[in-house]
């Protein structure tokens, strides 16, 4: 423990948010399928309905399970206030809804992850929110950009798939000088490794398919903040919606969340092992990790993360054509759309994070054609690593 009052991460992952649910001497949460909760007292089930009194009246507003979810989540973030979704683009889709109306701006990054991206260069610019794009790392501009004037100053830190880096803390000043909303996308990171609240920001999403979950088996997505009006907001916009998440997923991701600490740290330290050793391969032209001192935000990283996280993508020579030959040899990675699962994954951006763009798009996004992201699992990293030996040699890649 950091502090003898307050129980580490690591703990809180397998106890926080739980005990409140268990029925029956149950030491797990139980999953609650059911759609609507009864009640033989109108005025008890009217005080409950207008939000006056705890409890729960239909499954698409709340759940007991789901609600388990959330708080949680809401106390790995230090957050007061959490709300879930039925996936992690449920929660930035309905969070930009909540607040933005026509004629507002906003001011994001080129590289946010790409169903993020069609959303602020299509739809919302569709309903008359103008968008102002800024290079990823160039804080002069953001703060710039910032200081004319916009509703949310939206951050992806790190970002998918080439995990460049945003100070958030130098970010959320500027936005709040603005008078803007700054919502950050901690879905990379995780709450093991950043905690974007403390940073500033006064939202903070995640896609818990991705590492929350860790197994590759249930989809949702979740919001936490300081602010309860700012969360309630959310609530009401996706309860309405109904991108709600469902009770087996919720179960399926606090279930996965009990080894949050553990998972998160073992694909960090697999990350930095592979990044190093790809470094060596002379048939990449590229590696991105911001655990190397040679990265660009490297010194942000290192200033606002206490680990760099499990994500790591590389560019190889031969672009494409050497990416169809080379993902295939792999025996230890799993060739597909996903992240953050204990087993490793790998893809190239083209088929995950930015299939909805076109090669163009990727090109202004800084996203190589050859580029492969690859989630490190909690696999031995010797043996993941000796695995990309085998099948760099295989196709005579750096040989």
């Amino acid at each position: 423990m950091t502090d003898k009052n307050k129980p580490s991460l690591a703990t809180q992952a397998v106890w926080a948010g739980e005990k409140e649910y268990l029925v029956h001497g149950a030491t797990q949460v139980p999953v609650i399928p059911s759609v609507a909760f009864g009640y033989d007292d109108m005025d008890e089930w009217y005080e409950v309905a207008i939000g006056r009194k705890k409890g729960h009246i239909y499954g698409r507003n709340t759940n007991p399970t789901v609600q388990a979810f959330e708080d949680k989540v809401k106390v790995l973030e230090g957050a007061n206030a959490a709300t879930s979704f039925s996936t992690g683009m449920a929660a930035i889709s309905n969070t930009l809804y909540t607040f933005l109306r026509p004629g507002d701006r906003v001011v994001t990054i080129k590289d946010t992850y790409g169903g993020t991206n069609k959303i602020f260069t299509e739809f919302l610019p569709n309903i008359g929110v103008d968008v102002q794009f800024c290079e990823t790392g160039n804080h002069e501009q953001l703060i710039e950009e910032t200081a004319k004037g916009c509703k949310i100053l939206y951050l992806e830190t790190p970002t998918n798939p080439t995990v460049k880096i945003t100070d958030i803390k130098k970010c959320a000043q500027a936005g709040h000088q603005a008078g803007a909303l700054v919502v950050v996308d901690n879905t990379f990171a995780t709450p093991v490794n950043q905690n974007p609240l403390q940073l500033g920001a006064d939202l903070v999403l995640h896609s818990a398919t991705k590492f929350l979950g860790g197994h590759a088996d249930a989809l949702g997505g979740v919001v936490v903040g300081y602010d309860h009006a700012l969360i309630e907001a959310i609530y009401h916009y996706r309860e309405i919606n109904g991108a709600t998440m469902d009770p087996w997923a919720a179960y399926l991701l606090l279930r996965g969340m009990k080894t949050l600490d553990l998972r998160v740290k073992r694909q960090a330290e697999t990350a930095m092992k592979l990044a190093t050793y790809l470094k060596t391969v002379e048939g990449v032209e590229q590696v991105f990790y911001p655990g190397l001192e040679d990265h660009p935000n490297h010194a942000i990283a290192k200033e606002q993360m206490s680990g760099f996280g499990g994500m790591l993508s590389f560019a190889v020579t031969g672009g494409v054509d050497t990416v169809r030959h080379l993902l295939p040899k792999l025996q230890y990675a799993n060739r597909a759309a996903n992240l953050g699962a204990v087993e490793t994954t790998v893809g190239p951006a083209r088929t995950t994070s930015h299939v909805e763009c076109t090669p163009e798009e990727r090109a202004a996004m800084g996203i190589p054609e050859g580029l492969i992201r690859v989630s490190c699992g909690i696999e031995d990293a010797d043996d993941i690593i000796q695995d990309f030996k085998q099948a760099f040699k295989a196709v005579e890649v750096g040989v």
